[in-house]
């Protein structure tokens, strides 16, 4: 009786030694478990804080982007406001250079919201050099006008950092009307305009004239007309801009009464819109 007695708790003992293990082995998988899911979590934050940080360095990016005009610097409306023969300050970016001569820069500029024509401004041919087309400057100088084409004089210029190109704006519907000359300066373009004749002194009929009554000659400056919906409007090549070596210059002196033209240039004033062209191609 006693040895039955002692092997059943025996068994009974190695049955509860059994479960232990069981429970045990259980119990230490769960924890290896429990400590790879947090290894797993621990690792994955500092992504997140990656992600994070990323974030906040392109904040500053895009508040420079949308910056407003540097102290002291007039936007463009600000511009438009001012009176003549007033010191104007503002921040624009090159788009064409004209000339220059004797330490003096005459440049076509714009920026996101308008234009403005540059004449003679203090440049050194050093720095002049650097003033491609995108540059961003600082022109400090006084507003003026000549003939109805409002610019600034006298002025001089600061190289700062920035880009930008205007996409030329198309004014074909707005030729002849009072406001065309809301956008003089800028670079504009003109779709579908015809070529009609030049009549000189001697009643002989020309594409273009060298200067504006046909008095010049291989260089000058490359007057012709175009008209549209029964209008016609005088455009020019100005020579100082594109010389004739220039694309434009050679493709003015190949035109025919009766071209059908596409062109882009800056909307000039002079006594009127005087655009200064840069491109004529064939009409789409």
């Amino acid at each position: 009786m006693k040895k039955k007695a002692v092997l059943m708790m025996a068994a009974v003992m190695t049955l509860a030694l059994g479960s232990m293990g069981v429970y045990a082995e259980e119990a230490a998988t769960e924890e290896v478990a429990a400590e790879e899911t947090a290894a797993e979590e621990t690792a994955e934050e500092p992504a997140e804080e990656d992600a994070a940080a990323e974030e906040t360095a392109e904040e500053p990016a895009e508040a420079d982007a949308a910056a407003e005009k540097s102290e002291g610097v007039m936007t463009y409306a600000e511009y438009v406001e001012a009176e003549l023969e007033t010191e104007v300050v503002v921040e624009t970016y090159v788009q064409a250079k004209q000339s220059w001569w004797e330490d003096k820069a005459t440049l076509y500029t714009q920026d996101e919201d308008g234009a403005y024509f540059i004449y003679q401004a203090t440049c050194s041919e050093e720095d002049f050099e650097k003033l491609v087309p995108g540059q961003k400057i600082k022109v400090t100088g006084y507003k003026t006008e000549w003939s109805g084409e409002i610019e600034i004089g006298d002025a001089t210029i600061e190289i700062e950092d920035g880009n930008y190109i205007a996409e030329p704006l198309d004014v074909t519907e707005l030729l002849g009307s009072d406001e065309l000359i809301d956008h003089q300066n800028q670079l504009v373009s003109f779709k579908g305009l015809t070529v009609e004749a030049k009549t000189d002194e001697e009643g002989n009929e020309h594409a273009f004239f060298y200067n504006y009554d046909n008095s010049g000659a291989e260089g000058d400056d490359l007057y012709f007309d175009a008209s549209i919906n029964g209008e016609t409007y005088s455009f020019t090549i100005e020579s100082y801009l594109c010389d004739a070596e220039s694309d434009v210059y050679k493709a003015v002196k190949e035109l025919k009464v009766g071209d059908v033209i596409d062109m882009e240039g800056f909307l000039y004033w002079y006594e009127g819109a005087n655009p200064h062209i840069t491109a004529v191609t064939a009409a789409e």
